[in-house]
């Protein structure tokens, strides 16, 4: 019963994940899919094995990335336009 109680409360003390730390979810890495210019970013520095596919955890990882890259003002969302102006950015640079 102590052991249930200590498991309890450590699963209490975990904070919760906040808009910037959550995970990346199966419509977010659908994204790369449906634009080839993240797509060909994603590739080009996630596409760890090289095998031009994006593995889950490679997709997962890109989508971290591009989140942080895109999210300008750090609100934890990517809003239209911000999706935009890295999208530009990304196909610019890259």
């Amino acid at each position: 019963m102590v052991g249930l109680a200590a498991l309890v409360l450590l699963a209490a003390a975990q904070p919760l994940p906040t808009a910037a730390s959550a995970p990346v979810t199966e419509q977010a890495r659908r994204i790369f899919e449906k634009d080839w210019v993240l797509m060909n970013w994603a590739l080009k520095f996630y596409d760890t094995d090289r095998d031009i596919l994006l593995e889950p955890g490679e997709a997962e990882a890109a989508a971290q990335a591009f989140r942080t890259m895109a999210d300008a003002n750090h609100d934890g969302r990517v809003t239209t336009d911000e999706y935009r102006a890295a999208r530009e950015f990304i196909l610019a640079r890259y």
